[in-house]
């Protein structure tokens, strides 16, 4: 099998990269942790106008009808920049929720700017719920669609400034409750948050190559030195070694089988070890300057340890891969093939 991003695909991907990259620089993150704002209003309509919050809606519902894979690079981007805004749980999870669960109003919402919170089973904390319109909430596994209106809020603290956590106090009722349950979202919260720990390791090595550049010891810039070549070069490719893994998991998502979902976890695991390595191998190309808030590369490291416990732990994931491999055939040909998948 060939596997490529189609250009339309490769389009609307760069579109919303160079959007997110001149807008949400760290500049802007610092502003933004200042004044303690939950989101850049302009930012956030500008993401609304691009149409990015209905890529996997379906047409019927003014959305584009697009699939998982289509929204992986942009979720990549996301990453990369730090985004505080909830697009890719919005756009990832929240609306194609909506939309498998009918209610045409709230989706219509939620592409228009509305965005969605998702308080899934096992999360103890529904993160951006108090800006939301929409929350999505468990009482056991039970899936509840609860107007913010209903709820009461209390913030918790996280790792990451820009991760507004919160515990949800609210009542389940039969009004609340959805006839359907939960389906793969959790399988699109790892994928998408596997997309954004690539983006996350990636501006973290672009942020140490740019320091090893510029810094000079002994009259040479450090950069110049095979230590620090070979830290850099370790964790990149890391990063690109997970990259495709997590491009795979995308694209066969929708396939909803033991095979698939493995891909998945698998993504989740190889994502979170290459962010985990490139943002702590940043830190040391910065010395004793990088323990310091003062240096960007905190805001990614902080976002990585937040997301790496996000969407399923690692051992939950190893099990799932381990299952995968007591369970279905492998070896060259067939551990990573995508027809094992579609069969499984």
């Amino acid at each position: 099998m060939q596997f490529a991003f189609t250009e339309d695909q490769l389009a609307i991907t760069q579109a919303a990269r160079e959007m997110l990259v001149e807008t949400c620089q760290p500049a802007d993150l610092r502003r933004m942790l200042a004044a303690q704002a939950a989101r850049d209003a302009a930012r956030w309509q500008t993401i609304v106008d691009m149409g990015l919050l209905g890529l996997l809606a379906p047409d019927e519902a003014a959305g584009m009808g697009l699939a998982p894979v289509d929204l992986v690079g942009i979720a990549e981007a996301a990453g990369y920049v730090g985004l505080p805004e909830p697009l890719v749980e919005t756009a990832g999870i929240g609306v194609p929720l909506l939309a498998a669960l009918g209610d045409a109003s709230r989706l219509a919402a939620a592409i228009a700017g509305e965005s969605v919170a998702i308080g899934y089973p096992g999360r103890r904390f529904v993160a951006d719920a108090d800006t939301a319109g929409t929350l999505l909430l468990a009482d056991g596994d039970a899936l509840h669609l609860v107007d913010a209106k209903d709820v009461g809020l209390t913030r918790q603290e996280s790792i990451d400034p820009f991760r507004r956590l919160f515990r949800v106090d609210w009542t389940p009722t039969e009004a609340t409750r959805q006839t359907i349950g939960w389906g793969d979202t959790a399988d699109r919260g790892a994928v998408m948050t596997a997309a954004q720990l690539i983006g996350i390791g990636q501006r973290a090595i672009d942020l140490a190559v740019a320091y090893a550049k510029e810094r000079n010891q002994f009259g040479k810039p450090i950069g110049s030195y095979q230590a620090i070549k070979h830290l850099i070069a370790t964790a990149q490719v890391a990063v690109e070694f997970a990259r495709p893994v997590v491009y795979a998991a995308a694209a066969e998502l929708p396939l909803d089988s033991v095979a698939s979902r493995a891909r998945i976890s698998h993504a989740k695991i190889v994502a979170g070890e290459a962010a985990d390595l490139a943002t702590r191998t940043a830190v040391q190309v910065h010395g004793a300057m990088g323990i310091t808030w003062e240096i960007d590369v905190h805001f990614f490291l902080k976002r990585a340890l937040a997301l790496r416990a996000d969407w399923g732990t690692t051992a939950f994931h190893t099990a799932r891969v381990l299952e995968r491999i007591m369970t279905l055939p492998t070896g060259p040909d067939l551990t990573f093939s995508s027809d094992v998948a579609r069969a499984a």
